[in-house]
């Protein structure tokens, strides 16, 4: 009985639909193998943490689940704030490395550790719609030059990054934050 009230009420919503709105499937109805339908939930983003020592590697207590609306807004509403960023990355580099002395494993270690703090003290300043990359690198101060590059693909108009290099009587630490935003 239930069935045919379902499939009653299906067909008087497809006949209230547009013909344009049939062409759409319904996110929420998924076709199982028995040829029932369930509902699923529908895709979502997440966000995760990786470092190139360790790629296999994910935490699943990390991934956390957002699910987002069209709002058809095509710029930011607020921009990025540099020079609070610049702020923040001079903070927290003087902070965890003013009186460290370079040694490669303490260093490796620092470098996860000041990611994630710089990434949470940004996502603390609530600017929405902007994804975040943030990378640190650290490295002995010895006499020699070095290099770093980096090449993204984004809108000159909306995206935008920030960058602080810190040295000591050791070590030296490069820190930029990326933030692309998310049309």
């Amino acid at each position: 009985m239930r069935d045919r009230e379902r499939q009653r009420q299906r067909q008087r919503e497809k006949q209230a639909r547009s013909p344009i709105q049939d062409s759409i499937p319904d996110p929420g109805i998924m076709p199982r193998a028995e040829g029932r339908h369930s509902t699923a939930e529908p895709p979502s983003s997440t966000s995760t943490v990786s470092y190139t020592d360790e790629p296999s590697q994910r935490d699943d207590a990390s991934c956390l689940t957002v699910q987002m609306e069209n709002t058809y807004q095509l710029g930011p509403t607020k921009h990025f704030p540099v020079v609070i960023v610049n702020h923040i990355l001079k903070d927290v580099l003087t902070n965890y490395l003013q009186e460290e002395q370079y040694e490669p494993e303490v260093c490796r270690q620092m470098t996860k550790t000041i990611s994630e703090v710089i990434k949470t003290q940004v996502k603390d300043l609530m600017i929405p719609r902007y994804k975040l990359i943030v990378i640190v690198h650290i490295g002995q101060l010895n006499s020699q030059s070095i290099l770093i590059g980096s090449r993204c693909l984004w809108d000159p108009k909306s995206d935008t990054f920030s960058s602080y290099v810190f040295r000591n009587s050791s070590l030296f630490a490069l820190a930029s934050v990326y933030a692309v935003y998310f049309e």
